[in-house]
């Protein structure tokens, strides 16, 4: 685990973002933990957030590209990562995000920003069905531009339903012919709770749901 990945994990149980009990999820699962990056909803959070999406792109990605932020999740972040980049890296890059519904006025259609060309790296805070990015994909290789990465706060690393044994990410990774990068996994998730001695019950629990619903 990386320094900036345990840090980013402290951030977000301070902010009360990741949270521990019992959670039903959208599947209807039961799960020990949950994460609502929605509650990245101050100036001083989305600032801080928006760093560790930056140090998670230039480790993975330190040449050229540029971003796409799909609606509506996707356009603060895309915009909060991309003055990050210029503040902490000075890599000053061009940024894009789309309309759920097309202009008919104006400047008219439904992608606003920098023209989408080269290398496009889309950025959201979670996948669960992985319908944004198929959405962004088309919309990038529409305009002649490449999809080149997905970037995402948490992977959770539980399989999907019907997906044979894999997870969400895993299914646009393979769909899509891109890599998935996230700032934490749920792997990491772990390795920060044991190095801060936490409760054994608590581990116990993530265990026991990582077991049952993780990826293998």
């Amino acid at each position: 685990m990386l320094d900036y990945q345990k840090e980013f994990l402290q951030f977000c149980i301070q902010q009360n973002v990741l949270r521990f009990g019992e959670f039903t999820l959208k599947s209807g699962r039961i799960s020990p933990y949950f994460f609502n990056a929605g509650l990245f909803n101050s100036g001083a959070s989305l600032n801080r957030l928006s760093e560790y999406y930056a140090r998670t792109l230039e480790h993975h990605l330190p040449g050229e590209y540029m971003l796409f932020g799909p609606a509506y999740k996707g356009i603060p972040l895309v915009t909060a990562v991309a003055m990050a980049l210029d503040r902490v890296f000075d890599h000053d890059i061009p940024i894009a995000f789309n309309r759920k519904e097309a202009k008919d006025h104006g400047e008219g259609g439904n992608l606003v920003g920098a023209p989408l060309k080269g290398d496009v790296v889309i950025v959201d805070d979670v996948i669960t069905a992985g319908t944004s990015v198929g959405e962004s994909v088309t919309l990038i290789k529409a305009a002649g531009a490449r999809p080149a990465a997905v970037l995402i706060a948490l992977d959770r690393e539980e399989i999907v339903e019907g997906a044979g044994g894999r997870s969400a990410v895993q299914v646009v990774a393979d769909d899509h012919g891109l890599p998935v990068y996230s700032i934490a996994r749920l792997t990491n998730l772990v390795e920060y709770l044991r190095l801060e001695n936490t409760d054994s019950t608590l581990l116990e629990s993530i265990e026991t749901y990582r077991n049952r619903y993780g990826v293998k």
